[in-house]
């Protein structure tokens, strides 16, 4: 199957069940990773579905499973393998081995290693609900719960994709805005 449209991403969302706040969260992503491609060069169409697509696991899980879930959810969906990675791949900037033992995740791996992949988890590094921050936010958030190793991978993702775009990515809550207007929201009369 192809990659799905902004339209058939957000009628998965809600078939899915995902709630109003999910759905927007993923929009708000998406206006993060639309500006980290103006400068990043990526299969477009693949981030954007990704950044859409990230958090669908959402609809039946609210914790770290969410995102294993999400990927098995796209994977029964139909939809390429690509998405079914940048889902499954998304959290923090990936799992280490270690991280999914201690979690209890299925074996596999969890580093976003396609640009795709890192930049739908970093764009999701720097929204925080439906406001766009700095990375330190995530940092912060991963060093708090004693995830350390965590934290130095979204310090170093960070430093990739800030080389990749020619600008630290800290920028963005000023140049998108912190609650950009978001594209296809306005379309769907979410409850």
């Amino acid at each position: 199957m192809s990659i799905p449209t902004d339209r058939e991403c957000i009628e998965y969302l809600i078939d899915a069940g995902c709630k109003k706040r999910v759905i927007i969260h993923c929009c708000t992503v998406r206006a993060v990773a639309d500006e980290m491609l103006t400068k990043i060069d990526a299969d477009e169409d693949l981030v954007v579905a990704g950044a859409l697509l990230h958090d669908i696991g959402r609809a039946k899980d609210h914790t770290i499973f969410h995102a294993y879930i999400g990927s098995e959810m796209v994977r029964e969906y139909g939809l390429p393998e690509q998405l079914v990675e940048i889902v499954r791949k998304h959290t923090g900037a990936g799992l280490d081995k270690e991280d999914v033992e201690e979690m209890g995740l299925p074996p596999g791996d969890y580093i976003p290693r396609t640009i795709e992949e890192k930049i739908v988890a970093h764009a999701d590094n720097l929204v925080s609900d439906n406001r766009v921050v700095d990375h330190n936010h995530s940092v912060s958030k991963l060093i708090n719960k004693g995830a350390f190793r965590g934290a130095d991978r979204v310090e170093m993702l960070h430093m990739e994709l800030s080389d990749l775009y020619g600008k630290d990515l800290d920028v963005l809550p000023k140049r998108i805005g912190e609650y950009p207007k978001l594209k296809v929201i306005d379309e769907f009369d979410l409850e």
